[in-house]
């Protein structure tokens, strides 16, 4: 049986719980979706010649009246969480968007090089494109998706979104709404919509249910048409303390140990998208005071913290890390941070910085934490500038945790415990915790990301193996045995042992390290 026919009747008084009670479809047509997505109200139930309606709270009265005059019916209000109002409207409004669409395409004009641009216009102009771009920003918000991917071809569209580091299909537009919607993305991007043969990037400022939303939007032609990608950046979620990091216990206090020092540089290393801002935003949040000036260089600004003095670069007039962080040396600062190293140049600068009483943060492309010392050297800093000036190194990667809505504890097969290097003595109870697959996980088993730390501390043998040239595993070594430093893979190893990890999810990110 369908949930339409196994959930109860939605109540006609109180308070209703949508996570239970699902709206009668002969209710949700009387509203106009545009409507109800506009201002939060969901047609519930019809009892007798009135419709009951569903909203948040009593600042949703107004909005009911008007609903009331739009429909030409008497309705009586009910009362639901707003978040779960937003999503079954959304869910229901794709549904009328999708189902007005023309079955065979016919609405939409296929473009090419001739097209004009005022039919361009027209078309991402067009009620259904709007609508249909408004729900996927709003959508992609409501499910914590960090990228929206629209990608075309040969005879279909698709729409990912990227949740917990993992892409999604969401949905399948009509191949022939493609360009009006790409047009209509350019419109709120503020770049050329005649131009579809170059590359172009965008930034488009949105508010969500109350939120301040920044998308950066990029947009590439390929062979079937042009490709888009927008990465959301929500000012309300990304800013993390410390704690909330995912660092054990006995590194998180390493690294605050490190970041208390009056001056020298603090690498932080992974790939892209392994949260290397995110930690470093972290960093400044937790050591500003009134009393320290803190000025960052980054490409670009993510996210906006109080208090501290953050520049864009800007390449094409000649803004870059290098030129910047000339100037920010001069501004008096006590902390610099440097959004990444790139060459020489930049690592000379912020080097020169750190030697003169200035603690300096940035990030490298590295796979490990030692490996960063070797990467400077590579980059043709002097060995000596590299020895004095580095304090320490945090290499990091995201994973995805357990599911903790529909996590158990199941017995785990000896192949995946030899293949992470653990024994059922060192697993809690010697089970392994997985997620089932629920509706707040969407089926994974896996809900929200945390991170995986290798923090290596420069101290003197450090020093003096940086001066003699000495390979990256060289200096792994020594920090392993001398240090007690836990390496990427062995901190995976601990989230599994306490249920809070799967392994195939710590190779999935750490595999890398083994080969």
């Amino acid at each position: 049986m369908n949930a339409e026919t196994t959930s109860p009747a939605p109540p006609l008084n109180g308070f209703v719980d949508l996570s239970v009670v699902k709206p009668d479809p002969q209710a949700l047509r009387l509203a106009p979706g545009d409507f109800a997505l506009r201002r939060q109200v969901l047609p519930m139930a019809l009892d007798g010649d009135v419709v009951v309606v569903a909203i948040g709270s009593d600042d949703n009265l107004a909005a009911v009246d008007e609903l009331g005059i739009l429909i030409g019916r008497p309705v009586r209000t009910i009362y639901a969480d707003t978040s779960l109002i937003r999503e079954r409207i959304e869910e229901h409004f794709l549904e009328e968007i999708l189902s007005g669409l023309p079955a065979d395409d016919s609405g939409f004009t296929e473009i090419d090089d001739t097209t004009d641009l005022a039919d361009l216009q027209k078309m991402a102009a067009e009620s259904a494109v709007v609508q249909m771009v408004n729900l996927i920003f709003a959508t992609a918000v409501r499910d914590g998706a960090s990228d929206i991917h629209v990608e075309p071809y040969e005879r279909e569209v698709k729409i990912r979104y990227r949740r917990d580091g993992m892409l999604q299909e969401i949905m399948r537009p009509p191949k022939r709404m493609h360009a009006a919607l790409v047009s209509r993305i350019k419109i709120l991007g503020e770049m050329n919509i005649a131009e579809r043969r170059l590359p172009q990037d965008g930034r488009i400022k949105l508010q969500i249910a109350g939120r301040q939303i920044d998308v950066r939007c990029s947009i590439v032609p390929t062979v079937y048409g042009e490709r888009v990608v927008m990465r959301i950046l929500d000012k309300t979620t990304a800013l993390l303390g410390l704690e909330e990091l995912g660092m054990h216990a006995d590194t998180l206090l390493k690294y605050r140990r490190l970041i208390s020092q009056p001056y020298g540089i603090i690498l932080v290393t992974g790939p892209t998208g392994s949260g290397k801002s995110t930690t470093l935003y972290a960093s400044l949040s937790e050591i500003y005071s009134s009393s320290t000036n803190i000025l960052t260089i980054e490409d670009p600004v993510e996210y906006q913290l109080p208090g501290i003095g953050q520049i864009p670069v800007r390449a094409n007039i000649g803004l870059t890390f290098a030129n910047g962080l000339r100037s920010i040396v001069r501004q008096d600062p006590d902390i610099v941070m440097v959004g990444e190293i790139r060459d020489r140049e930049t690592a000379e600068i912020a080097i020169h910085a750190s030697l003169t009483g200035h603690l300096v943060f940035s990030t490298l492309h590295t796979n490990d934490a030692p490996g960063a010392v070797t990467r400077l050297v590579d980059m043709g800093v002097e060995p000596f500038l590299v020895a004095s000036s580095l304090l320490g190194v945090v290499a990091q990667r995201l994973i995805r945790q357990v599911c903790s809505d529909c996590a158990e504890w199941v017995e785990p097969h000896e192949d995946e415990l030899i293949g992470i290097g653990l024994t059922r003595d060192q697993l809690t109870n010697g089970m392994l915790r997985r997620g089932r697959g629920c509706d707040k996980c969407g089926g994974s088993g896996y809900r929200r990301r945390s991170g995986l730390y290798e923090l290596m501390g420069v101290d003197e043998p450090i020093r003096r193996m940086t001066v003699e040239h000495k390979s990256s595993n060289e200096l792994k070594a020594y920090a392993i045995e001398h240090q007690g430093m836990r390496t990427l893979l062995g901190d995976g190893r601990v989230r599994v042992a306490a249920g809070q990890a799967t392994p195939e999810e710590v190779m999935r990110v750490c595999q890398r390290e083994e080969i």
